[in-house]
């Protein structure tokens, strides 16, 4: 029994190249979160605004909304590794960058707002790339798995990455943790080369990028399980999935505490998500569960709408465990939608609508996030988003109401 779940729930580990990319990315993402854990406490600290921390945000994602469904067509006319290779030097040489420019106090806000535009550029070509390169290491047969156990590694950073952030910040410097993020790039480098080079998918791909674009587009539009699934992710993943321009000013504000408590909720958050993930893995052989993926949308909005009464800190650390958790099944089951019964030549346009819905619609959240709590307080963050999600349902529902009832019975 104890073998029976370990077997299933690393499955897709036994791929020597996919055991590569991923123990890589175990060390990278942290230093990604803890790297970003110190930007937006540097950038709150610096201006005590939530509407500058949201247009920081902002800044890293607008060029994910308008690059990303370009991107989508280069990455299924080249090989995913050499491109994974080209944008994590490129990750590698802006954490450099940071930690110069904090280390010798020459940051100003305005510089981080061009470093996270050109984060947000290169990650346009990244996060493509990595989603849909998981169907090439693991296959068909162990896709759901490798996407759970992909999303494990970026939520066990979300746990990790604050925690030594927030050490970092309280005890030593904020330099550190730019320096820390420049060097774990170094870590996925080392495990792409590695892994056997593949082919692009379409080599022969027509070279007029706009059609190319349409065709991955109407392909979604065609599909009425994807279409919705598009529809869920354009709301939920643009007002639910504001937490670190959210959870600094709700430290701060409403709990009146300062970098380690917004650490250590960044982390809860990561922990809710880690053990949603692990489950997801074990569950990935009994296929999509559309059931669940309803459950969990009803669960991250009630969550977060009840935020509004919660004023104590250990409440606090279980709900953002609870939004994490809900989050993450959310997450996995779209991932799984898009990429189930895909045609391999447009797997790249493909996860590229989905990384536009699940991170290119983040500037709009975040400006709305950061606005309503500078006119009201950082009480009503969680709220305010969790309001407006379950509104802007509605339509999407009654829509979609003979499909959805398809799905509650299955």
């Amino acid at each position: 029994m104890h073998q029976d779940f370990l077997s299933s729930t690393f499955s897709s580990l036994q791929s020597r190249n996919f055991r590569n990319f991923w123990l890589g990315q175990c060390i990278s993402v942290i230093g990604t979160w803890v790297q970003r854990t110190a930007q937006t406490w540097l950038v709150y600290k610096m201006t005590n605004s939530a509407l500058l921390v949201g247009i920081l945000s902002a800044c890293q994602f607008v060029p994910i909304l308008l690059l990303t469904l370009f991107a989508g067509t280069i990455i299924d006319r080249f090989s995913k590794k050499k491109i994974l290779l080209i944008t994590q030097s490129g990750f590698l040489l802006l954490g450099l960058l940071m930690t110069g420019l904090v280390f010798f106090n020459l940051i100003q806000y305005w510089e981080i707002l061009l470093i996270a535009i050109s984060y947000g550029v290169i990650q346009s070509f990244d996060t493509p790339t990595r989603q849909s390169f998981v169907y090439e290491l693991v296959g068909p047969k162990n896709l759901l798995n490798g996407i759970s156990l992909n999303s494990s590694v970026f939520n066990l950073a979300k746990i990790i990455g604050p925690s030594i952030a927030g050490i970092l910040m309280a005890n030593f410097s904020l330099a550190i943790c730019f320096f820390i993020d420049a060097c774990s790039y170094s870590a996925v480098l080392i495990g792409l080369l590695f892994i056997d080079n593949f082919p692009a998918l379409a080599p022969t791909t027509s070279k007029q990028l706009l059609k190319n674009v349409q065709t991955g587009v109407k392909y979604i539009l065609k599909n009425n399980s994807i279409k919705l699934s598009a529809e869920l992710m354009l709301i939920i993943c643009t007002l639910n999935f504001n937490n670190n321009v959210i959870i600094p000013v709700y430290a701060k504000t409403v709990l009146h505490s300062g970098a380690q408590t917004f650490a250590n909720l960044l982390s809860a958050v990561g922990i809710g998500s880690l053990i949603a993930a692990f489950i997801m893995s074990y569950l990935a052989k009994n296929g999509k569960n559309q059931k669940l993926y309803l459950l969990v949308i009803i669960g991250s909005i009630l969550s977060q709408s009840l935020m509004i009464f919660i004023h104590n800190y250990a409440i606090a650390l279980l709900m953002m465990g609870i939004i994490g958790f809900c989050n993450m099944i959310f997450l996995n089951q779209s991932n799984a939608a898009f990429q189930y019964a895909v045609p391999n030549e447009l797997r790249g346009r493909i996860m590229s609508v989905y990384v536009l819905l699940n991170q290119g619609t983040t500037p709009i959240g975040s400006l709305y996030a950061g606005s309503l709590m500078d006119l009201t307080s950082g009480l009503w963050g969680f709220p305010g988003c969790g309001f407006l999600a379950g509104i802007l349902l509605i339509p999407v529902i009654l829509r979609h109401k003979n499909l959805l009832k398809k799905w509650l019975k299955n």
